[in-house]
């Protein structure tokens, strides 16, 4: 079992595993910063271990936060363990403050974290505790080990799409695909190097060749499928699991070009209580409240920036009608970061480099600073703090028409970020906005509070490491 499927989302088990592994690793970091600082005999160390427990269990809680927020595990893939390590410094040094902050809420329980020697002790023996430790988690497991080998039933479009879309190391962490069985009377769109050659039955090849999973990817089911073999290979032991469902599940976002309405309808998901609607409206005004008070400073230093460019007499704000909630039009507030004329002639999409952004424009784009006046759209209801980013009413319409099921991001509230944000870049045409689609579907088929939590961390690294900003 590659994922671990926590309220609705899925979540790679060597994450989980490792998250596990630092948490162990930075609490005994923390523990050894405090033997040397404050005991030096083991006998008395331990019979303290009761008072200093609480706040090594926060020290390496509030570590393992940040981590999660500035993407340390995941960065492995792509940045190798040097990146990895080098997030890893960042987060230590940002939790430094965090526990200080903690220890202040709460002095009498987490005595040990008001001690700054112990704190900044504690990070440097984590760092290195923290190398040696995933070095040692990441050679003794091979990079293999906790994937499934997988065969795909059919060779069409569907086929071609799970093989094109799921083929970088990011989305291929959690299977090894072993080959495409192609169907009689299918159109074959897989290359023949991928092909699977089963002179006998499906349940006599995996029985010779052992699978975990067979996903059914075939273009037309109406057509026959070989349901007599894949019950077989089920009592065998072997997942069966329909082709837009494995598609969801490595690459957290839905194929538009798979689902259909009765897929839609019949699958896990789109699930909504009047105890998390409750709970997700609290976690709005507490995060939006939150963003505020921090974010007030930058707010009225970009406010002078704008005047100072563009003289006394510029707006500051700029006021744009929106998509929301059910089709409903709201007004959405930003800094304004273009020209006051810069739709005159129309709204088109925003681009890269684009001429009328202006130079405070181009740095607030960029760290995602001119959208802090939204908070008040949240606070009054209109916005979420999580949810798919709204879009103009002109083009909501045009691509209604074209992309399917467009309008369905508009069964919950537009949001401050969002899945879709963290996922992918951008969206500047028609093409971008259907990938985003995508992800914003996987969102509001998952969404829970355990969801946007993690958004909401995680918002942390699209910030700081720009990602999606334009």
């Amino acid at each position: 079992m590659a994922h671990v499927r926590l309220f609705r989302h899925y979540i790679h088990l060597p994450y989980l595993i490792l998250g596990l592994i630092d948490f162990l690793v930075l609490a005994f970091a923390f523990a050894l910063a405090v033997f040397f600082r404050y005991f030096g005999d083991l006998s008395f160390f331990f019979e303290n271990l009761n008072f200093l427990l609480p706040s090594a269990a926060v020290f390496a809680a509030m570590n393992l936060l940040v981590m999660v927020a500035l993407g340390v595990h995941q960065s492995r893939i792509e940045e190798g363990m040097s990146g990895m390590m080098l997030r890893t410094i960042m987060a230590l040094i940002v939790s430094v403050p965090l526990c200080g902050f903690a220890y202040l809420l709460s002095p009498d329980w987490l005595w040990y974290l008001g001690a700054s020697n112990v704190l900044t002790s504690g990070s440097v023996f984590g760092f290195f505790l923290l190398g040696i430790a995933r070095s040692l988690f990441f050679s003794l497991v091979g990079k293999d080990t906790f994937k499934r080998k997988v065969l795909v039933l059919g060779a069409g479009f569907r086929a071609r799409q799970i093989h094109e879309d799921l083929r970088t190391p990011f989305n291929r962490k959690g299977f090894i695909l072993t080959g495409f069985v192609p169907l009689p009377d299918e159109p074959v769109e897989i290359s023949e190097a991928y092909l699977l050659n089963i002179p006998t039955t499906l349940q006599q090849y995996i029985i010779e060749h052992p699978v975990n999973e067979i996903v059914v990817a075939v273009d037309d089911r109406r057509k026959g499928l070989p349901m007599e073999d894949l019950l077989e290979c089920k009592m065998e032991g072997v997942k069966i699991v329909d082709g837009a469902s494995f598609y969801e599940r490595e690459s957290r976002k839905v194929a538009l070009e798979m689902v259909t309405r009765g897929w839609l309808v019949f699958s896990d998901g789109f699930t909504v209580s009047s105890v998390f609607g409750f709970g997700k409206r609290s976690l709005d005004i507490l995060a939006a409240t939150t963003l505020l008070l921090a974010g007030l400073p930058l707010m009225v230093l970009t406010a002078i920036a704008i005047k100072i460019e563009d003289g006394l007499k510029a707006p500051v704000f700029y006021s744009q009608e929106r998509v929301g909630l059910s089709g409903r039009v709201f007004k959405v507030h930003k800094f304004r970061s273009m020209i006051t004329d810069a739709e005159k002639d129309g709204a088109v999409w925003a681009s890269q480099n684009d001429a009328r952004v202006t130079r405070v424009g181009e740095f607030i784009r960029k760290v995602r600073i001119d959208e802090l006046p939204q908070i008040f759209n949240v606070l009054n209801g209109t916005m979420a703090f999580v949810g798919p980013r709204p879009e103009r009413p002109v083009f909501v319409e045009q691509l209604s028409e074209k992309i399917p099921f467009y309008s369905e991001r508009h069964r919950v509230k537009p949001g401050l970020t969002g899945w879709a944000q963290l996922c992918f870049a951008y969206a500047d045409n028609e093409e971008d906005t259907r990938e985003k689609l995508r992800y914003d579907l996987y969102y509001i088929k998952n969404q829970s509070l355990l969801l946007d939590l993690l958004i909401i961390i995680q918002t942390v690294e699209v910030v700081l490491f720009k990602k999606g900003s334009r």
